[in-house]
């Protein structure tokens, strides 16, 4: 018996496998936090350094640069900062300052664009590791680290006239008892006599 087209249809439509809605596509998930860990070793001891790469990349790429072609091995923390060695400054701040080795200084890169804790949302809290400057824009390789919270490097704080802050990228995650070494160690005013070798850096696996 020959069937009429409706029919045929039905029949196809009955053989034929279902057709089911395409899934709802999964939400992306979040990108993980890009957190590189790098190790100081000091004359005082180690150092480990937490670097944000997702909230600071251009900072924290410009020190990884510093760190992974050995231009640490031979630096120093030159430099001091406590409440009593700054007599000319009303707004008042606690860290040390490090660097390179000084006769690598002529390889050192451009100076980088200021990366303002008003974009990376970092503070400048106890521990905090953060870029030396002058005015913006200026930052090279020399980098500080906080002892205690210090609001007034944040964008916006008044330790720097022009308001613009300091560019965080980091966090001390253990050896804040050797910042503390490091910033009571004997100095002139604020420069560290004699400065505190920095014996090697690297990237911890």
């Amino acid at each position: 018996m020959n069937l009429l087209p409706s029919a045929c249809l039905a029949v196809l439509l009955a053989l034929s496998p279902a057709v089911h809605a395409a899934p709802p596509k999964k939400a992306a998930k979040p990108e993980p936090a890009r957190l590189v860990r790098v190790v100081l070793q000091t004359e005082k001891g180690e150092i480990e350094l937490e670097l944000d790469e997702a909230h600071a990349p251009q900072t924290v790429r410009n020190f990884l640069f510093y760190v992974d072609g050995g231009f640490f091995e031979g630096g120093v923390f030159h430099r001091t900062v406590k409440p009593d060695n700054q007599p000319n400054n009303k707004v008042k701040i606690e860290v040390i300052q490090g660097g390179i080795n000084p006769a690598r200084e002529s390889e050192q890169r451009p100076p980088i664009a200021l990366e303002r804790t008003s974009v990376t949302g970092l503070k400048h809290k106890d521990g905090t590791l953060s870029m030396a400057r002058d005015t913006p824009d200026t930052a090279v390789s020399d980098f500080f680290i906080c002892v205690g919270d210090q609001p007034e490097l944040d964008f916006g704080g008044k330790r720097n006239p022009d308001g613009q802050g300091f560019a965080a990228f980091g966090r001390v995650v253990k050896g804040m008892d050797v910042v503390r070494a490091i910033q009571q160690a004997p100095a002139e005013g604020q420069k560290l006599t004699p400065p505190v070798k920095l014996q090697r850096a690297a990237r911890k696996p």
